[in-house]
């Protein structure tokens, strides 16, 4: 199968490209930006007509959609952007694989909801979305629903990996170089790492389970605050440093975030057949790989 990936170079990106590694699978890894010593295909998934001819010159069977605006704040001054790379740039997927019969993974976020319960989000829960951010990965949802195309959509959240920028490797730089942080504690969610999303995906894929199509649930197991996920981190590198639990109106922001949004992963287990980690277990390999 001839697999294209799209934001190669970001935390999924990359963690899927080693996962391909010795897969039966050909992967066609693209990006808008060159990373050094890996091989990237310049591709501008916002032009429909560039996404069509390398998808039907390198024969593409599957597509994964790695690529997002993903900075939060940035997005309430720019939505136009974020639409275009949320919204738009997905539709484009979605329409090329329409036409292929090929199939389409596209990554989402928990952000679609208003996060303003105390119960775990299931798939069928009220969407609400309460940033430019949430607003336009919704639009890309629903284009990618609407296209026609064979599509497994996959909510996730606070994703990290040892790639690019996160709050992993934020809080480990702040945490190893003050005596204490604050750190807010009334926001919930559920930690999830990019090498776990990854090998969910291949899971997917080697199982021969594109053909369940819908929209799913996929984060580690387990609910933290950004607190507790930040001590878990101070303490895993063995730095010395107060991390302190503090309110989100100490840090006042522009974006609405969500203050519960953990998600349900039911519908994912029961239908792909896959144990998800528990973030704790996660965060240690990751922190492994970062500073050990």
């Amino acid at each position: 199968m001839n697999i294209l990936v799209t934001g190669a170079n970001g935390q999924l990106g990359n963690e899927l490209r080693l996962h391909a590694k010795g897969s039966v699978h050909r992967f066609i890894f693209t990006d808008v930006s060159s990373q050094p010593e890996v091989e990237t295909v310049y591709l501008d998934i916002t032009d429909r007509d560039a996404v069509r001819l390398v998808c039907d010159s390198e024969s593409v069977d599957l597509i994964v959609n790695c690529a997002a605006y993903t900075n939060v704040d940035k997005a309430e001054d720019d939505e136009a952007t974020a639409d275009l790379l949320n919204r738009v740039a997905p539709s484009n997927l979605a329409e090329v694989a329409a036409g292929r019969g090929a199939t389409l993974i596209h990554i989402s976020t928990d952000y679609v909801f208003p996060g303003d319960g105390c119960t775990p989000l299931r798939e069928t829960d009220k969407v609400g979305p309460r940033s430019a951010y949430g607003r336009t990965k919704l639009g890309g949802e629903r284009a990618v629903v609407n296209s026609g195309c064979n599509y497994i959509i996959l909510r996730t959240a606070w994703l990290y990996s040892p790639f690019g920028k996160n709050f992993v490797k934020t809080m480990g730089k702040l945490t190893g170089a003050n005596d204490s942080v604050k750190v807010v504690v009334d926001q919930v969610g559920s930690p999830t790492s990019a090498a776990d999303l990854a090998d969910a995906i291949m899971h997917i894929v080697d199982g021969g389970r594109l053909g369940c199509r819908g929209i799913y649930h996929f984060s580690d197991e387990g609910a933290v605050s950004w607190f507790d996920f930040a001590k878990a981190i101070c303490e895993l590198k063995g730095d010395v440093c107060d991390v302190r639990p503090c309110l989100s109106g100490e840090f006042p922001s522009r974006v609405d975030r969500p203050h519960y949004s953990v998600l349900d992963k039911t519908l994912f287990k029961d239908t792909f057949g896959y144990k998800i980690p528990y973030w704790k277990d996660s965060l240690e390999k990751c922190v492994e790989r970062l500073w050990k």
